[in-house]
């Protein structure tokens, strides 16, 4: 049996598959604390070649079972499991703590959303999956019929490693599939005891975990047993798994990397709107797909918002997840930091001014920890590495504009096109907004936070393939569809 983590001893995981939990053939390996790097917090065993074709291969029956269960009744089952995991939030939030860094009170609040999702799911898989459409010939019956498409490889990120898992687990069940689930081998904890708490639930080998490196997933991803892949990462390794997914002709879903900005022209509460601008920016200390890392603001307006923004920054308390008052954690690894550090240091060197930050961080209740400090960079241009690319921490730039369409060319000037955030109450600008944002989720007036049944993912380079976290347009990556006549 796999025994998660206490204060004394690691959590220990092999892999979960249709004959329950065992050793890998794949070697092991370690995760540590980010804010305590001497801190053992995690041992594993990753898969081995033999394993991961093994899993595959009994992958395909237990398949077929599930998709023979009635869509309600699965669901029902579903809701089960999904009590079941919710008894071990404490378990879970823990885990994620130790091997992500984030505050205690984020991998709490990030087990209640990714439930919430995926109970939401329960409900939206319950609706009309086909549609009765006009016949164009005498004495027929014309259907669209919907069908699960078999089965799934999930490859998770560390940075939600409860919430992602949850969100390809849920939708890929409720449509009648079987998963695959390789969870980042920086974060895997809690992906384990997701998979674990279903293990009871749901037939043998419908959901496996198999753990490991970069080669468990190409292996998975490659496998031609497999008819989807569904990834979440960055833009770099999503190139990687189409390249990978197209030998076998697997449909892909793709949910890749944001260069979000939040473009402030008028508030008429400036205090509401840079509250939310931080706390999309700031939370898992910058290391969210849909943080804002850039604030295009109207001239007018620079002075007010830099200040504000730097008020919030160093607000926050950085330090060990644990400790009550810490509101942001680590970087999950110590070359993560220094490339966000790098990107700073160039951004200076370019021209931009560090309004606060721009340095690691030696917090008190963890000083040997992976910190940066919460950054805020003026003078950026759009010419700079720091406006272009992700960087994935605690930084947040500034660039103004004269008018609205400059805004626009701003936002829409880079390769991704993930989410954006506009503050105005000019409805015509908040209607350009709509209709000319690049990106693939749209937000006025707040943070860039999706509501759990909403479509979620990017346009450009932020996505590829159908959306398959939560929201309707899931069942599209997680069926197959099939046009059916009925002659009387």
């Amino acid at each position: 049996m796999p025994t998660t983590a206490s204060p004394h001893s690691p959590c220990a995981f092999g892999l979960l598959t249709a004959g329950g939990w065992q050793a890998g053939q794949g070697g092991s390996f370690e995760t540590r604390n980010p804010a305590h790097p001497g801190q053992v917090v995690g041992r594993y065993a990753a898969a081995g070649a033999d394993q991961v074709a093994q899993a595959v291969q009994a992958a395909r029956p237990a398949q077929r079972a599930w998709a023979k269960c009635p869509p309600l009744e699965r669901g029902a089952v579903v809701a089960r499991w999904l009590d079941a995991l919710g008894a071990r939030r404490d378990e879970v939030a823990r885990a994620i703590v130790l091997e992500q860094g984030k505050p205690l009170a984020e991998a709490r609040a990030e087990f209640d959303k990714g439930l919430a999702e995926a109970r939401m799911m329960i409900g939206l898989a319950a609706r009309g999956h086909g549609e009765v459409m006009p016949a164009a010939r005498p004495g027929f019956r014309n259907l669209v019929l919907r069908r699960p498409r078999g089965v799934i490889v999930a490859v998770c990120p560390w940075n939600f490693p409860v919430m992602t898992p949850l969100r390809k687990l849920a939708p890929a069940l409720m449509y009648g599939n079987a998963v695959l689930i390789k969870p980042s081998e920086f974060t895997p904890a809690a992906a384990c005891v997701v998979a674990d708490s279903a293990w009871s639930f749901f037939p043998p080998g419908l959901v496996q975990v198999l753990n490991g490196d970069g080669a468990v997933g190409a292996a998975l991803v490659g496998h031609e047993g497999v008819d989807g892949v569904t990834f979440t990462g960055s833009i770099a390794t999503g190139r990687r798994i189409a390249t990978a997914a197209a030998q076998t002709l697997a449909e892909v879903s793709l949910e890749l990397g944001g260069k979000n900005a939040a473009i402030v022209n008028d508030a008429d509460d400036l205090d509401a709107a840079l509250d939310a601008i931080s706390g999309a920016a700031f939370a898992v200390c910058g290391q969210r797909c849909t943080a804002i890392s850039r604030i295009v603001v109207r001239r007018e307006l620079h002075d007010a918002v830099a200040a504000g923004l730097v008020k919030r920054a160093r607000a926050l308390r950085l330090g060990d997840g644990l400790q009550p008052d810490t509101t942001a954690g680590p970087l999950i690894h110590a070359a993560h930091r220094d490339k966000v550090q790098g990107m700073v240091a160039r951004a200076r060197q370019a021209g931009a001014e560090v309004l606060t930050g721009g340095g690691f961080a030696q917090p008190a209740s963890a000083p040997e920890g992976w910190f940066h400090e919460p950054t805020v960079l003026a003078r950026v241009t759009t010419g700079m590495e720091v406006a272009r690319d992700e960087i994935f921490g605690p930084v947040i730039t500034l660039q103004s504009y004269a008018d609205f369409d400059e805004a626009l060319a701003i936002v829409n000037g880079v390769e991704h096109g993930l989410t954006a955030a506009l503050f105005s109450d000019r409805q015509t600008l908040v209607q350009r907004f709509l209709d000319e944002c690049e990106t693939g989720m749209l937000h006025v007036n707040h943070g860039t936070v999706p509501d759990n049944h909403m479509p979620f993912g990017g346009i450009k380079h932020s996505g590829v393939g159908v959306y398959s976290s939560v929201g309707p347009s899931a069942i599209g990556f997680y069926t197959t569809e099939h046009a059916a006549y009925l002659k009387s």
